[in-house]
């Protein structure tokens, strides 16, 4: 690592940064509202985005500074295990392509902006809904804080902001300019300023990537010399060269399931999708969505051309910026950095957005302020997105990076238990309101007090995701197994509960509202009442 800052790259970087916070800022007058104090307008952009503008902001949502810096880190670090990741974008898309356009067309029905007023609205419960909003908060926390990270990866091995011994502040300044900006423009321009950011964040991305994938193995002797390097690590690592030990199997497949179950029940995933205009863009982006994952196959190769140039690091986080730094030209070092840290700030936007919007529909507006008005909502919205930033920033800032790393697979813990209440309610009004309640509530315990019982030489306490399945004795993915618990629990529940006859709540929504399209006749957009059922 450089000791000194370098300037070229750091111009470079600058130069895009300063590009996309303009056109963070001119994103406002981009498609204007007819009602700016809409939150429709603000958090879903007009529900107006088409085919193209759908998919780079899903691409911008799902494949974040995280995925660019942590997917080839864990291949650095721990080898083929850490392709996990793209087998489970490839399962994702066949999975969401089932159930995404349904979502669409009932929360276009209904004005539904978020995934708890879909569940509020199918069930009838204010309890249940308020459960699936507390954990996409929760989840989304950590996950904002890691984008953070991301951009402190890159500024760290540009050398900028001095080293440890240096003042906090001087030391942290660049990233508080970098949130600052961040949190102005998604303030002014709301998910218009991702959505059209995203297309800058992709296009150098892939530009990246695709030199990357060329010019690196050239300098390196071909891929023959990059997996031999790599093979020769793992194998005096004890770790059993490219391929991962059979023990790992489970591990590795129950993960790589758990999270293509978990992906889309983000909230940051749902706003995106919701930002469509018709339910034929949805259908075309999960089809198309695939090209991201022969992406994130290249750039998960970039773990082991790390090990082949010799990178030597002491925060796995910091290999690929350091890889880049030490390959490219410092010019392109700096473009490459540039999509890192813009790689950063659109996922941040939205899941910031995403998490506001949860508070305000499910919290605000359902316990505290029944009446509140759109422009009501839209302020509080857009207050509560700034807050979110600053406890990510502070998180990102007070605590260990490895710590947010492990709260981010917590999150994605958390995040798989709304899945029974999410999809199973866009097919079936079979499952009780209660019964998804109690499942949701073990599934919660039951993955919490699993997590927080995996130790790791850095932590004594959740230092991992995964842990000896019950029953089986085979190591699988924590996430799966709180997931397995919860459908039980909801499925005995249900019977339960119909056989005494517990009263069920009330749904708002018909067969037709899941396959209706924006252009359907009769079908208006509506807003769900402030006074819906708060039967608990």
């Amino acid at each position: 690592m450089n000791d000194g800052v370098n300037g070229v790259a750091l111009g470079v970087f600058v130069f895009f940064f300063l590009a996309v916070t303009v056109m963070g800022f001119l994103a406002a007058r981009w498609r204007r509202a007819a009602d700016e104090h809409s939150l429709d307008e603000w958090g879903l952009g007009g529900r107006s985005f088409g085919t193209w503008v759908t998919w780079f902001l899903l691409g911008g949502d799902l494949y974040t500074a995280y995925t660019f810096v942590a997917v080839p880190a864990a291949i650095y670090a721990a080898g083929a295990a850490g392709f996990f990741a793209v087998p489970y974008t490839i399962l994702v898309y066949p999975l969401i392509f089932t159930f995404l356009p349904r979502l669409w067309s009932v929360s276009h029905k209904h004005g539904y902006v978020t995934t708890s007023d879909f569940v509020r609205g199918r069930f009838g419960s204010k309890s249940l809904s308020l459960a699936v909003a507390v954990t996409g908060i929760l989840a989304t926390m950590p996950y904002i804080a890691l984008q953070l990270v991301g951009i402190q990866a890159v500024l760290d091995v540009m050398g900028v902001g001095g080293g440890d011994s240096t003042n906090w502040f001087v030391k942290d300044l660049p990233l508080l300019i970098a949130f600052g900006v961040l949190a102005a423009y998604t303030y002014s321009s709301g998910l218009r300023a991702p959505a059209l950011i995203a297309f800058v964040k992709d296009t150098l991305i892939y530009i990246v990537i695709a030199v990357a994938i060329i010019y690196i193995p050239i300098k390196l002797g071909g891929f023959d010399e990059i997996f031999k390097a790599a093979s020769d690590k793992y194998t005096a690592a004890g770790a059993g060269g490219l391929v991962p030990a059979q023990a790992g199997q489970w591990t590795y497949a129950t993960l790589a399931l758990g999270s293509a179950l978990a992906l889309f029940m983000y909230p940051h995933s749902v706003t995106a999708t919701l930002s469509g205009r018709s339910r034929e863009v949805i259908r075309r982006n999960t089809t198309i969505l695939p090209l991201y994952s022969l992406m994130l196959g290249l750039l998960a190769l970039l773990g082991f051309m790390a090990i082949a140039a010799g990178v030597k690091v002491t925060n796995g986080q910091l290999a690929i910026p350091q890889l880049f730094e030490n390959m490219f030209p410092d010019w392109f070092a700096g473009v490459a950095f540039a999509a890192i840290g813009i790689g950063a700030l659109v996922p941040a936007a939205i899941m910031s957005i995403a998490a506001a919007n949860l508070f305000t529909r499910n919290i605000y507006k359902d316990f505290i302020n029944p009446a509140a008005t759109p422009r009501q909502e839209t302020q509080v919205s857009k207050l509560v997105s700034l807050l979110v930033k600053v406890g990510a920033l502070v998180f990102v800032l007070t605590m260990d990076k490895t710590v947010a790393i492990n709260f981010q697979l917590l999150g994605g813990i958390w995040i798989l238990q709304t899945f029974p209440s999410l999809v199973g309610g866009l097919f079936t009004r079979w499952f009780h309101r209660w019964a998804l309640l109690g499942g949701w509530a073990v599934g919660m315990l039951y993955g919490t007090i699993a997590a927080y019982g995996v130790a790791s030489p850095t932590q004594k306490h959740f230092g991992g995701s995964s842990k000896e399945i019950p029953g089986i004795g085979e190591i699988g993915y924590i996430g799966l197994t709180a997931f397995v618990l919860n459908v039980a629990v909801a499925v005995v529940l249900t019977f339960a509960l119909r056989a005494f006859k517990a009263p069920d709540g009330i749904d708002e929504t018909s067969p037709l509202d899941y396959t209706a399209d924006a252009g359907d006749p009769g079908v208006e957009t509506e807003l769900p009442p402030a006074t819906a059922d708060a039967s608990h």
